[in-house]
């Protein structure tokens, strides 16, 4: 009778070289109770008293009663039928079948192979995820088709040690004809030192916008010490004296009449300490424009060689405003009558200028022009320094806040040209006289970043990068500092690329599988040389 045992046990068998083999029957194996029997019995009949034959052993056997060698073994029918796939059946599927720890071997060479493998597979998993979590883009050339209107927005931040910010002007120019002149809606200026240290606040020209002082008198002023002039005497008096301080009024006008008193007070002051006919340098006088109509008007025309003062009208103000005119100019203790003196009193000085904002120009060739300009002053261009140091300068609109995280990712990636002048100075370091105009040429080009994330393409990030040549040179004209930009035609497109999870988790079963398996090999030559090498050396053959 054919039976299939469900247990496990061990055959000795006595062969001719007095070596004992051990086989383990596995389940499932089909056996006849002759054969087992034969089996056992000769596992009983072995001597148990030759040492020599048998080192001693163990042996894990199934002990039978005589009942039980006497009873029928069960038939298949007598076991209740299992519903389904049996677990043996399940089991037999196992590609893992495990090994007892105590049929297994330990090697130093197998340890620290084991230990290079596990580094190994640590250091490439990580090279493997670096990879994939890393930004991966392809760049292309493409017509720029940018949906952004005709217009393109440049913001600046730049510093002029050397010009004051009551001259400063920008103006914008392109190749269309289009002339803007002396920006001031985008356009802030904030008064520095020469160590480009701020020394104020905003610089506004004009007329301020706090509450002016003036002198509380009761009743009429003693006298005038003011000059009167009119049409005929005002040149005159212009070229005669270095700084002339003249107060327009009119005689019905309320602020008029309340600055009469410490005009004339000051006019006395001044002409006490420093008295026209012997030093020469200054004279306080006033016209009425209600009389002198054409010479009040002549401001409107542009005629004139004057500056504006916007200061507190009290006669301490003034009379401070008249000492610091007159302190960068020497006395003229031999001045005639007569004499028509050529002097001029220097600009004031302010220090430095920081010029900050944005301008909106047209998409075609262009300049971003800063000069020195006044309506009131003539310039000594021998005597000009433009240099200057750039902050910021850029083209496009800023990131949206909901970009920042996508900017901070990719930027890395896509270049650091948006902003190549930051932080550059140029500086003329030229002789007096040599009248230098510092210019700038940029050449624009629009990068455009495209991700390919999620069910369809989407812009992230949209900016202008820009290459920059800058030179000093020589002009006829007043010295600018002169920005020429230029757009391209072409544009960048860098798309995003995604990587496939799936691509990720073969590779790392890849590295994983395959440094185990490169391990294994190298551990089981390493092993059989060994075993070799040691046969070899106690003579035995192999």
């Amino acid at each position: 009778i054919v039976l299939r045992l469900r247990l496990s046990f061990f055959v000795l068998l006595y062969l001719p070289n007095r070596s004992i083999f051990i086989f383990r029957l596995f389940l499932g194996i089909p056996f006849s109770r002759s054969i087992l029997s034969s089996s056992l019995s000769r596992l009983h009949s072995l001597p148990s008293q030759s040492p020599s034959c048998f080192p001693p052993f163990s042996i894990a056997a199934i002990c039978c009663s005589n009942a039980s060698e006497t009873a029928p073994f069960p038939t298949p029918t007598s076991q209740p039928a299992m519903p389904g796939l049996s677990s043996s059946r399940l089991k037999s599927m196992d590609f893992y079948r495990k090994i007892p720890r105590d049929l297994t071997e330990a090697s130093l060479s197998g340890a620290g192979l084991s230990i290079v493998a596990a580094l190994a597979m640590v250091f490439l998993f990580g090279m493997e995820l670096s990879n994939y979590l890393a930004v991966n883009t392809s760049t292309s050339v493409i017509v720029d088709n940018s949906s952004d209107g005709e217009f393109l927005r440049i913001e600046f931040n730049i510093s002029f040690p050397a010009l004051s910010c009551e001259f400063a002007a920008v103006d914008v120019s392109d190749v269309l004809g289009t002339n803007r002149l002396n920006i001031t809606k985008t356009v802030r200026k904030f008064s520095i030192d020469h160590d480009l240290r701020p020394t104020g606040a905003e610089f506004h020209s004009g007329s301020t916008m706090h509450l002016i002082k003036h002198d509380e008198y009761v009743g009429e002023h003693e006298g005038e010490s003011s000059v009167i002039l009119n049409a005929r005497n005002f040149d005159v008096f212009s070229k005669q004296f270095p700084i002339l301080v003249v107060n327009f009024y009119a005689p019905w006008c309320y602020w008029s009449n309340r600055l009469k008193p410490s005009w004339e007070k000051a006019a006395k002051t001044m002409a006490e300490r420093y008295d026209p006919e012997t030093d020469g340098r200054i004279i306080l006088a006033k016209v009425d424009c209600t009389e002198e109509g054409e010479l009040c008007r002549r401001d409107e025309h542009g005629h004139h060689e004057h500056e504006s003062y916007y200061g507190d009208r009290d006669t301490d103000t003034l009379v401070q405003t008249m000492e610091t005119l007159v302190a960068p100019i020497p006395a003229l203790h031999h001045k005639l009558d007569n004499s028509t003196q050529s002097i001029k009193r220097p600009a004031p000085s302010t220090g430095g200028c920081r010029v900050e904002g944005y301008v909106r120009v047209k998409k075609v060739p262009g300049n971003l022009i800063i000069s020195a300009r006044s309506g009131s002053h003539s310039f000594d261009t021998s005597l000009m320094n433009m240099s200057h140091v750039v902050s910021h300068l850029s083209f496009g609109l800023k990131f949206a806040p909901k970009a920042l995280v996508d900017a901070k990712r990719l930027m890395p990636y896509i270049g650091r040209s948006h902003d190549r002048l930051n932080g550059r100075a140029f500086v003329n370091q030229r002789d007096v006289g040599a009248n230098v105009t510092i210019e700038h040429y940029l050449q624009v080009v629009k990068t455009e970043v495209v991700s390919r994330r999620g069910s369809r393409d989407h812009t992230i990030i949209e900016e202008y990068e820009y290459t920059a040549h800058s030179s000093l040179a020589e002009s006829v004209d007043i010295p600018v500092a002169k920005f020429h930009f230029e757009l391209s035609p072409m544009q960048v497109l860098i798309t995003e690329l995604p990587k496939s999870f799936s691509h990720f988790i073969t590779n790392v079963c890849a590295i994983i599988g395959g440094i185990f398996t490169v391990a294994g090999i190298l551990d089981s030559l390493l092993h059989n040389t060994i075993r070799l090498v040691k046969k070899v050396e106690l003579g035995k053959n192999f």
